[in-house]
Order: C-alpha cells, then structure tokens, then sequence
C-alpha cells in the first residue's frame, strides 16, 4: 500500500526543467486535514492513488503510474477504465507482455473498444508478433477509421 511517506516524498518534487511537478500536491493535502499524526500514518485513498497515477502519467513517469495502477486495479479490478491506463503504461515503460495481458482483459469486457483493440495490436507488433496483431489492428480500423491512421 502507498502511504503518506510516498506523498511526501513527492512534496517538493521537480522536473528537469526546474518547475515543479503536476503532482506534488496530490497527495499531500491531508498533511494539514487533522494535525500532524494523521498525515503520518495516513493511508492514499485509491481516488486519491488513481489521480496521483494519472497525474505520473502525465508526467511520462510510465512504471511509477503502473505501479499505482496495479494497486488500484488489484483493490478493483473490474474499473476498466483503470485497467486501460495500467496498460497504456505498461506499453509505454516497455512492459509489453503486462500490457498484452491487461488490454486482453479490456477487449474481453468492452469488444467494441477501437482504442483497446489498437492497442493491443500495437503492442504485439511491438513484440514482433505481426500476424497476431493483424487482425486486431483490423478490428480497430473497423470499429473506427480514424484510429488506425
């Protein structure tokens, strides 16, 4: 679990431009909500971890966010539109068999999702699997044109 030392160590983060983060306020606003014993031993909420991953996201910190997302998809894991981050960061923290797993998952739950079915076969011609993405790179162009251009 992510606990309130994690938020505070992201209090006075930067970027390497020297501004500072998205995300330092995420979760250290309950520092001040009941006194200083409650922001030690306070647990993130999973909102609270699922906004503090979109904002990593942003950030492109990919395997942070994944990290944060897999705890959120464990604690709920039929919140696809967690599941769908969780994969589109393991895709881009080059974790492609987790991604494949997850986005296998999405597809399953929401068969006409373009964006899911492109990106699964996105990530299996990221693992030279060509002729398995084929038809989902397919699918997506079916589902919507436009995401396959």
């Amino acid at each position: 679990m992510t606990d309130a030392f994690d938020s505070l160590d992201r209090f006075d983060s930067v970027g390497p431009d020297g501004r500072a983060t998205e995300d330092r306020w995420a979760g250290a606003l309950h520092l001040f909500d009941d006194g200083p014993e409650a922001a030690v031993t306070r647990e993130e909420s999973p909102v609270e971890r699922w906004e503090r991953a979109g904002l990593l996201f942003g950030e492109k910190r990919y395997t942070a966010a994944a990290r944060l997302l897999a705890e959120v998809v464990e604690e709920f894991p039929e919140h696809t539109a967690a599941r769908m981050l969780l994969a589109r960061a393991y895709y881009h923290s080059a974790q492609l068999r987790r991604a494949e797993a997850e986005l296998r998952i999405v597809v399953e739950r929401d068969p006409v999702d373009a964006y899911a079915h492109l990106m699964l076969g996105r990530t299996l011609e990221r693992q030279s699997r060509k002729d398995e993405a084929a038809p989902w790179l397919r699918m997506a162009g079916a589902f919507s044109p436009e995401a396959v251009e």
